[in-house]
């Protein structure tokens, strides 16, 4: 079976660097990011956010995770199946942060419940596939997410300007949905 090349991948990652030049130039950004106070009165806000980055570190981090992990597991399971575990996970990183943010007001932007959610569902998926944490540090995929997880879950009880809530969600449900097409894949 012939598996079509990433595409999504590298779309995501056009939008959000377009998005990051957009927020350089203009204050659009404001009414596109997450904060949970807004959340019912902007529910696009949701989405929105998950293709704007607090600085051009934090974009490029998360654009860097999503190409390696986002290529790998777009090629596994297909375009569309990436496209809606990325938007989910993304989306699941705003509920995240909707239930674990300080200040209501503080707004919540980023890939990484998105990315998380990739991460999450390639623990499950692939397991064994070996990563290399903070560029040196070898890993098999599901020690990786674990340990991720268990720093942002400790995060959580540690003010700062981290969405560990976001992460934590997206992974959830990255991990979730891996879960659910390897259920499928032993009935096919």
């Amino acid at each position: 079976m012939h598996t079509p090349p990433p595409k999504w991948t590298f779309v995501l990652i056009g939008i959000s660097v377009i998005a990051f030049i957009i927020q350089q130039i203009t204050n659009l950004w404001i009414y596109l990011t997450f904060i949970p106070a807004l959340a019912l009165q902007a529910p696009w806000m949701f989405l929105t956010s998950i293709f704007l980055h607090a600085s051009f570190s934090h974009l490029l981090f998360n654009m860097f995770s999503l190409f390696f992990f986002g290529i790998y597991l777009e090629k596994m399971v297909g375009r569309a199946v990436f496209l809606v575990i990325f938007l989910l996970s993304g989306v699941a990183g705003s509920f995240g942060y909707l239930l674990t943010a300080v200040d209501p007001f503080g707004p919540g932007l980023g890939a990484s419940g998105a990315v998380y959610g990739v991460m999450g569902a390639l623990a499950v998926l692939a397991p064994r596939m070996m990563i290399f944490v903070y560029g040196f540090l070898p890993l098999p995929m599901i020690v990786a997410a674990a340990l991720y997880a268990l720093l942002d879950f400790a995060g959580l009880f540690v003010p700062s300007g981290v969405a560990h809530g976001a992460h934590l969600g997206g992974m959830l449900v990255g991990g979730v949905y891996g879960f659910y097409l390897r259920s499928r894949w032993k009935r096919i």
